[in-house]
């Protein structure tokens, strides 16, 4: 093997030529181009194979972006998180490995309206899609009328099966879903498929106690939540709305400019 061609490139390429699914090819092309003399072609092959792969993970994040739904605009690099307790951004950061995946865990996000915690799942779904995890970004209401349709059709096991290609299933404001029995079946048969098997980021204005306003039985509460909190990472926003700051802030720069105003015209 020649000096510019490493073992450490060798298994590099092998590597490579597994993930493309050829193994015929990763068996025999270091053997063969080292038989022929083509030593320096060694190099220059695993630069072509690795544009291949680069091209892939573009093609494939493209891809998933498309698939995932997620709001626009809604990443971590726009995410003000200067106002977050520390710990509560150290633990989206660790989630944005994509590693609670891998443990079918889920994410709960429980905070009032305007707290951030929308733009703070999108912006983690974003994060996973640059990883290349599949990411599904819906209004809770809305997936829910979907699912009840397909039930209608008769199809709702086929619905369950097009989610399950998903590794996070974003479901935004589950506190506003309406509360018929329906409704509530579909909810927690969705839950239920998905327990232990494929993850799920919840975010929620109403606590655990007030879930009864979502599911009214208590047993199904208590049931959908043990499978939730089971395997799961709770989120807290307990800081104060952004828009209400932001409101408050707009309103002291609109009087301040009046004053100002008035200031002038007396002088």
């Amino acid at each position: 093997m020649s000096a510019s061609f490493t073992p450490a490139m060798g298994d590099r390429m092998g590597e490579l030529l597994g993930l493309f699914k050829l193994p015929t090819v990763s068996s025999q092309v270091i053997k063969r181009f080292e038989k022929a003399g083509q030593h320096a072609a060694l190099s220059t092959l695993l630069e072509v194979l690795e544009a291949e792969a680069s091209d892939r993970r573009e093609r494939r994040v493209e891809r998933l972006t498309r698939a995932a739904k997620l709001p626009p605009g809604k990443t971590f690099d726009t995410f003000h998180d200067a106002r977050l307790p520390r710990p509560l951004v150290a633990q989206l950061r660790d989630l944005a490995t994509g590693n609670f995946l891998d443990r079918a865990a889920n994410v709960l996000c429980f905070g009032l309206p305007g707290v951030g915690k929308t733009h703070a799942a999108a912006a983690l779904g974003h994060a996973l899609v640059g990883a290349g995890r599949s990411v599904l970004f819906v209004p809770t209401f809305q997936l829910v009328q979907e699912l009840l349709v397909a039930k209608r059709d008769l199809s709702l096991p086929r619905a369950l099966r097009r989610l399950d290609v998903f590794d996070l299933l974003i479901l935004d404001d589950i506190g506003y879903v309406q509360q018929s029995p329906d409704e509530i079946e579909v909810l927690f048969t969705l839950m239920a498929e998905r327990y232990e098997r494929r993850s799920m980021l919840i975010t929620s204005n109403l606590v655990f106690s007030e879930w009864d306003r979502i599911f009214k039985n208590p047993m199904t509460t208590a049931a959908a939540i043990d499978r939730l909190v089971h395997h799961s990472v709770i989120l807290e926003f307990d800081v104060p709305s952004f828009r209400t700051e932001d409101a408050k802030k707009k309103d002291q720069k609109e009087k301040e400019a009046k004053n100002g105003e008035k200031k002038s015209a007396s002088r």
